[in-house]
């Protein structure tokens, strides 16, 4: 029987106002993606224990940097424009959003074709050893890029959300153009942010 988790435990460091740095994709201006997520919360809607991700909090958490209270300003400035450079040289890329599946804390699309992002992401990791070095890249390198459209509040038994979900094989294409980088919060059992800079793919500098 699958099992699922609850997601809004207080990780190490965390806690009601922590914001954290972090590099995302975003989805506001991918109306396929939207949509696909749109479905995917019609067949979740009224099931005990989700909380359904809202069409703006849409993301692809992609890679962190620090606790907003531990990176200088000075340092995130170096990051931004070191991540801008190292991205003008990584083409827009072609994804496919795959179809929601229960996760181990929540509701997920798995994102490929497999690799597809990484050139992307290394882009962003070379940035921040440009400023703190290689053995300080927070993460490691491997990664599942993932977009979820809900998260657990609770610990159980999945059956009733594999249920909703049977049939759903949809994808939805996008091309993600642009990295985020925000500011995020969870104080609410959503993941909230500010987007502090817009760093293009491919960009001519």
């Amino acid at each position: 029987m699958t099992q699922i988790a609850d997601h809004w435990w207080w990780r190490p460091g965390w806690g009601v106002g922590t914001r954290f740095y972090t590099f995302h994709f975003t989805f506001m201006d991918q109306p396929e993606v939207q949509e696909h997520a749109a479905k995917a919360r019609a067949r979740l809607e009224g099931l005990p224990g989700l909380d359904l991700v809202p069409g703006q909090w849409l993301h692809l958490t992609t890679q962190g940097i620090g606790f907003a209270d531990k990176v200088s300003d000075g340092d995130l400035t170096a990051i931004i424009s070191a991540a801008r450079e190292h991205l003008a040289s990584v083409a827009p890329v072609p994804v496919s959003v795959g179809p929601p599946v229960v996760a181990s804390e929540g509701i997920a699309c798995w994102v490929g074709p497999d690799g597809a992002l990484n050139p992307a992401r290394d882009a962003i990791r070379a940035a921040i050893a440009d400023v703190w070095g290689s053995d300080h890249v927070p993460e490691g390198p491997d990664w599942t890029p993932h977009v979820s459209v809900a998260y657990s509040n609770t610990s159980g038994p999945a059956d009733v959300y594999e249920a909703a979900l049977d049939g759903q094989t949809n994808t939805a294409p996008a091309t993600l153009s642009a990295a985020q980088l925000i500011r995020l919060g969870r104080d609410h059992r959503v993941y909230e942010w500010e987007t502090i800079a817009t760093l293009p793919l491919g960009a001519t500098l």
